[in-house]
């Protein structure tokens, strides 16, 4: 057991694998003030194996949206799993910093003694670890890490976000030395861990499993859970405002900065493309507005194409601010080899985030407006924010996003009519068709359809809907909150 300030680490050891369980804790500084909550973040295991595994060969890059939690959980791993660790901060890092890399990583030594001494500490070697943080905005320094990795003296974790933005990779040769990382917002469960709830999401993956209801009064108390995590979303800093029990205003406030902070980003980095990716970025609630959530260039403007902002989509995309949906002409499990990238949604990568932007445009968001979305009694149509959400959780748990447009005649009808299946993912080698209803759930046409249509034999068949887990004629109905089970 690890004490630091009033963090506290309980290490079990399963099968010679370290698993760490730690809650919303805070580091405490010198005076004895509480300052930086620390969540439980799923990534640390993950980051813990590549120690485990890499053993000094390559350099973690850790990539993320701004405010996702990245140098928090890096500078909590470095703490616990290093004798010592520095911080190069690409954001503030003085000139004489940079010039070291530019001047003397052909020769280590110069370069090392040089960095202890405008730092103003050593390292003992083989058992720290240095950080570079914001790396994406000093490229240099990336490029340093293959003579770093190799030269074997410390352990290398970068952060960053826009990472793979071209004008940011344009000018240096990437290292084949990185493992490279996502970072999401937090999911489901990590927002329950930072509430002090350990027990819910267990007994929601036993009742995935064994296809077996958990009855009204347990559904009805996680859909409040889970419209309340839908409803802040999942950027540490408004979990901690929630956690700390601030007013929705103030919950707000954070959000509103965030977004604040991303469209500053967006005009910054693509200031070459007359700030395409920010009007991008801003027209999302818009788009989902649409029928179907397709994305509509005449809501940009009306003179836009594709071919003329797939620049800016990829940006908003690769910044992982918005999560990228796209159309498959062909229902099979390679599923990347029949994209067309032409036709496609593009949701918040934050849904709490689309909440506030949503809100945002219609005026002030106050308390009341939040008590309804989360007790559901707002008058609006939520299946955007709903779908929003189903995306941003298939995301987190690793799948690329795509969905499927086809023309099918049914019997009773005289001409072809156009279906579709909201999402398609691929789960142990079968394909699994994905459909979001906050309403009408009884209706799966386009399931029927798209079975008929194919001719296939998916035994996966998914709605997530308001209710209880039931199975009814081959198709599976799930809570929302059970797509984290996927």
């Amino acid at each position: 057991m690890t004490n630091s300030g009033k963090s506290i680490i309980i290490k079990l050891k399963i099968s010679g694998m370290t698993v760490h369980t730690y809650f919303a804790v805070y580091a405490q500084t010198s005076r004895g003030k509480e300052k930086n909550m620390i969540f439980k973040r799923k990534i640390y295991d993950l980051m813990l194996r590549w120690k485990q595994l890499s053993q000094g060969t390559s350099a973690l890059m850790l990539e993320g949206a701004r405010r996702t939690g990245k140098s928090t959980i890096v500078k909590f791993f470095a703490q616990n799993e290093y004798d010592d660790y520095m911080i190069l901060d690409f954001a503030q890092e003085r000139k004489d910093v940079r010039n070291n890399f530019e001047e003397n990583i052909g020769d280590l030594n110069t370069f090392f003694r040089n960095l202890f001494l405008l730092k103003g500490k050593t390292l003992p070697e083989k058992k720290a670890v240095i950080i570079f943080d914001e790396v994406q905005l000093f490229p240099a320094a990336r490029q340093a890490i293959k003579y770093l990795v190799a030269d074997g003296r410390f352990d290398y974790i970068e952060t960053g976000s826009l990472i793979s933005i071209k004008k940011n990779v344009q000018d240096i040769l990437i290292p084949s030395e990185e493992y490279r990382l996502k970072m999401y917002p937090m999911d489901f469960e990590e927002f329950l861990w930072a509430q002090g709830d350990t027990v819910t999401v267990p007994a929601i993956r036993d009742a995935f499993e064994k296809r077996k209801a958990l009855g009204d009064a347990i559904h009805r108390r996680i859909m409040q859970h889970f419209r309340t995590y839908m409803t802040v979303g999942g950027m540490p800093q408004a979990v901690a405002a929630l956690t700390e029990g601030k007013s929705f205003e103030q919950l707000d406030f954070v959000k509103r900065n965030i977004l604040a902070l991303y469209e500053d980003d967006l005009k910054k980095y693509d200031s070459d493309s007359r700030e395409k990716a920010s009007v991008i970025f801003r027209t999302i609630p818009k788009q989902l507005e649409n029928h179907n959530s397709h994305f509509r260039f005449s809501l940009v403007d009306k003179n836009a194409r594709y071919k003329n902002y797939v620049d800016a989509i990829n940006f908003v995309a690769e910044s992982m601010i918005g999560n990228e949906c796209i159309n498959v002409t062909k229902p099979e499990i390679s599923l990347e080899a029949f994209a067309d990238r032409s036709n496609f949604k593009l949701y918040m990568g934050d849904t709490g985030l689309l909440v506030t932007q949503i809100m945002k445009n219609q005026g002030e968001t106050g308390t009341d407006i939040y008590k309804a979305l989360i007790f559901d009694r707002l008058g609006i149509d939520q299946g955007m924010i709903l779908e929003n959400m189903i995306a941003q959780m298939l995301r987190a748990n690793g799948y690329e996003l795509y969905f499927h447009e086809f023309l099918y005649c049914p019997q009773d009808a005289a001409h072809e009519k156009k279906y579709e299946i909201d999402f398609l993912i691929v789960k142990k080698k079968k394909l699994c068709p994905i459909e979001v209803k906050s309403s009408g759930y009884k209706s799966h046409k386009s399931f029927d359809y798209f079975i008929k249509k194919y001719q296939l034999r998916s035994e996966e068949k998914y709605v997530f809907y308001s209710k209880d887990l039931k199975f009814e004629n081959g198709v599976l109905y799930l809570p929302f909150y059970m797509a984290a089970c996927l």
